[in-house]
């Protein structure tokens, strides 16, 4: 695998329990179904704060302390 397209996470187990449940009734892997979810959230969060998911993405990936470091 290469490390610098995919990262490990560690999920409590009811809710990677949870995320097999909805994996499992949409026919997706944990890995697509976690990438969906990221991505409408930020969709949220864009919106939310009346910004283009691309700027919003821009925002929170800066190295400022805040984001991506």
């Amino acid at each position: 695998m290469d490390i610098n397209k995919f990262k490990s996470v560690a999920v409590r187990k009811p809710d990677y329990q949870l995320l097999q449940g909805l994996c499992t009734e949409k026919f997706r892997s944990p890995a697509s179904m976690i990438s969906k979810l990221v991505n409408e959230y930020v969709g949220f969060q864009a919106k939310k704060k009346n910004m283009s998911v691309e700027a919003y993405k821009k925002q929170i990936l800066k190295p400022n302390g805040k984001g991506k470091k």
